[in-house]
């Protein structure tokens, strides 16, 4: 459980502001967005997929880059 301790004439704007940070910094907001819907176990595993292919060529295109120079 995160928590945040308020520090004595702090705005609650900036506990609030630590408060997301910290949950922001543990993924516990994008954990939350992934759960927001059921994903079938295919969709995941083509999701990973197209991802891991896309980070590839992304890869492979900057290695041309720097080759070429």
């Amino acid at each position: 459980m995160i928590g945040v301790v308020v520090k004595p004439n702090e705005p609650f704007e900036r506990a609030l502001k630590r408060f997301t940070k910290s949950c922001e910094k543990n993924g516990i907001i994008s954990d939350v967005k992934k759960r927001q819907r059921y994903e079938k176990p295919s969709e995941e595993r083509k999701r990973i997929e197209t991802s891991a292919r896309r980070k590839r060529l992304k890869e492979l295109a900057e290695a041309n880059r720097k080759r070429l120079y």
